[in-house]
C-alpha cells in the first residue's frame, strides 16, 4: 500500500465543473433551432461552436490545447455532413471540413506567432531579457516612485525585442521580486503590490502599442489582411497606437500613486541591490550579442517594412529564428527550444484563426453581423459613436474571457462584419478595427482576465481587491482615451 499522502488539488468553480455541460446543451440548443432565412446550414453550424467554444474558453471548463481539438473535430463533422455553402446540393465532406478546422496553420499571423514564441525562448535562455530589464532599472536609482517608472520603461522596452506578454512577465517578476526582498520591505506593503500590478499592467498597455508585442494584435492583423486585403505595417500600428500607450502608462502611474501610495519615498541601498544584482549577470555572453544584433536587425525590418523594404513582419521573423537555430552561428539548438515552447499555445491560435475564418467563410459572420446592425440601430450612427458602443461591448465580455487571443479569435470577425454592414458614411473599417483591437488587451479589471495578471498575482504581493480598486480607474481612463483620440488624433490620421 502506497503511503504517500494525496495532493490537495484546488477546488474548481462552478464554471470549470458544469462549463462543458452548459456549453454542451448551448450547442444542441442552436443546431435544434430551425435555421434563420438567409443563413446557411453550414453557417447556423459554425454560430453553435462559436457559442459553445466562448462558454469553455470564458468557464476555462478545459485547458485551451484541449479545446483546440475538440472545437477541430467539431468543424470536421459539424460542417462536413452540412451543404457545401458554394454548392449547396452537394455536402461538403468531412475532408473539406477539416481542411477549414486546419486553414489558420497557414496563416502568416499563426507563423507570427508561433516565431514570436521562439524569440520569447532565446531571450530566456541567453538572459539578454533581464540584463535589458537590469539596466533601464539601473538608471532610475532607488526612490520609490521612479523604481515604479523604471517598471513600466522595463515593460516598453522588452515589447519591442519579446513578442509574447507572459514571457516579459515571466522574466520581471523574478526581477521584481529580488528588488522587493532586497529592499527589505514587506510583502503585503503598498511598495511591492504596485510594483508588480504595474508589472502585469503595464504589459497590457504596451500590448496595445506594438503590433508584434501580443498575439492577439497578430491574429487581428490576419483577419484584417484575409477580410479587407489589406497588410498593416509594423510602422502605421506603432504610428497609430503608441501616443495611446504613452498616455495609458502615464494613467497608469498616476492611478497606482494615487490609490496606492508607497510607505516610503526611497528604498535604502536600492541603487546597491541593482548593482550588485548587475554584476552577478557579468559581462554580455556571445550568445547575447548575438542575439541583440539579430533582434536590432529585426526591430529594423519590422519598423521599415514597405518603406526600405518589401518584406512582411512574418517572413522576416521566421528568418531571425532560421539564424537563432542555426548550428554554429545560433544560440539555441532545437532540442533547447522545444521543450519551452508552449505548443498548445500554438495549437490553440491556429484554431482560433480557423474558428473565426469558418464564421466568415460559412456566411454565418455577415448574417449575426446584420442581425446585430438591425436590432441596436447603429447602422446610421456617427462613426465615433458606433466605436463608443462596440469599445464598451469588448471591454464588458472581456470580463469573462481570461485570454485576448481567444477573444480575437472569437470577436474580431465579427467586428469586421458589423462595421462593413453600417451605412455611415466614412467609415474606415480597416482603422476601426485595430482600434477595437486595442480594446481586446483590455484585461485591467480582474487577475483572470490576462495569463500575465496572474503571474503577478501568484506572487501574493497584492490582493484581488487591489487589482479591481486600480483596474477600475485604469479601464475608464483607457475608454475615456479611445473616444477622446477617436474624436482628435485617430480621425486626423483618417482612421475613424
Amino acid at each position: 500500500m502506497s503511503t504517500q499522502k494525496a495532493v490537495a488539488q484546488p477546488e474548481q468553480s462552478f464554471g470549470q465543473k458544469y462549463g462543458l455541460i452548459v456549453a454542451a446543451i448551448a450547442l444542441v440548443a442552436l443546431l435544434a433551432m430551425p435555421t434563420p432565412a438567409g443563413l446557411p446550414v453550414a453557417g447556423q453550424r459554425m454560430l453553435s461552436i462559436l457559442v459553445f467554444s466562448v462558454i469553455i474558453w470564458m468557464t476555462e471548463a478545459v485547458a485551451y490545447p484541449v479545446s483546440a481539438a475538440i472545437i477541430m473535430s467539431m468543424m470536421a463533422f459539424f460542417l462536413g455532413t452540412a451543404p457545401d455553402v458554394a454548392a449547396p446540393t452537394k455536402l461538403l465532406g468531412t475532408s473539406k471540413g477539416l481542411t477549414m478546422a486546419l486553414s489558420g496553420f497557414a496563416n502568416t499571423a499563426w507563423a507570427l506567432v508561433a516565431a514570436a514564441l521562439f524569440l520569447a525562448v532565446a531571450m530566456t535562455k541567453t538572459g539578454l531579457d533581464r540584463r535589458i530589464a537590469l539596466v533601464v532599472l539601473a538608471k532610475m536609482g532607488a526612490k520609490t516612485n521612479r523604481v515604479l517608472i523604471g517598471v513600466i520603461l522595463v515593460g516598453l522596452v522588452l515589447s519591442f525585442f519579446v513578442p509574447s506578454t507572459t514571457a516579459r512577465v515571466a522574466c520581471m517578476v523574478p526581477i521584481v521580486m529580488g528588488i522587493i526582498k532586497a529592499f527589505n520591505v514587506p510583502l503585503k506593503s503598498r511598495f511591492a503590490g504596485i510594483l508588480m500590478i504595474a508589472t502585469a499592467q503595464a504589459d497590457s498597455i504596451w500590448n496595445t502599442s506594438i503590433k508584434t508585442a501580443a498575439a492577439q494584435n497578430m491574429i487581428a492583423v490576419g483577419f484584417i489582411e484575409k477580410i479587407l486585403g489589406y497588410n498593416i505595417t509594423w510602422l502605421e500600428w506603432f504610428k497609430a497606437a503608441f501616443p495611446f500607450g504613452v498616455l495609458m502608462a502615464i494613467g497608469l502611474y498616476y492611478t497606482l500613486m494615487k490609490l496606492m501610495p508607497p510607505e516610503v519615498d526611497e528604498i535604502e541601498g536600492g541603487d546597491e541591490t541593482i548593482r550588485r544584482e548587475m554584476a552577478a549577470l557579468g559581462p554580455m555572453s556571445a550568445p547575447e550579442k548575438k542575439l541583440l544584433v539579430i533582434s536590432l536587425t529585426l526591430l529594423f525590418f519590422w519598423a521599415t517594412e514597405k518603406i526600405v523594404h518589401p518584406f512582411d513582419t512574418s517572413s522576416t521573423t521566421i528568418v531571425a529564428i532560421t539564424l537563432m537555430l542555426m548550428p554554429g552561428f545560433g544560440i539555441m539548438t532545437w532540442k533547447e527550444a522545444q521543450e519551452k515552447i508552449a505548443w498548445g499555445t500554438v495549437l490553440l491560435f491556429g484554431v482560433g484563426i480557423s474558428l473565426g475564418s469558418a464564421i466568415l467563410s460559412t456566411k454565418a459572420a455577415s448574417w449575426l453581423a446584420n442581425v446585430i446592425v438591425a436590432s441596436t440601430g447603429i447602422q446610421t450612427m456617427p462613426t465615433i459613436m458606433i466605436l463608443a458602443i462596440m469599445a464598451a461591448f469588448l471591454i464588458l465580455i472581456h470580463l469573462g474571457f481570461a485570454s485576448a487571443t481567444a477573444l480575437a479569435s472569437a470577436l474580431i470577425p465579427l467586428v469586421i462584419s458589423v462595421l462593413q454592414s453600417v451605412k455611415t458614411p466614412g467609415v474606415n473599417v480597416i482603422g476601426m478595427t485595430m482600434i477595437l483591437q486595442y480594446v481586446v488587451s483590455f484585461g485591467f479589471i480582474l487577475p483572470v482576465n490576462a495569463p500575465q495578471n496572474m503571474i503577478a498575482y501568484g506572487t501574493d504581493t497584492f490582493t484581488v481587491k487591489d487589482f479591481i480598486r486600480t483596474g477600475i480607474p485604469l479601464t475608464i481612463i483607457a475608454y475615456g482615451l479611445i473616444m477622446l483620440l477617436g474624436a482628435t488624433y485617430w480621425k486626423w490620421l483618417g482612421l475613424v
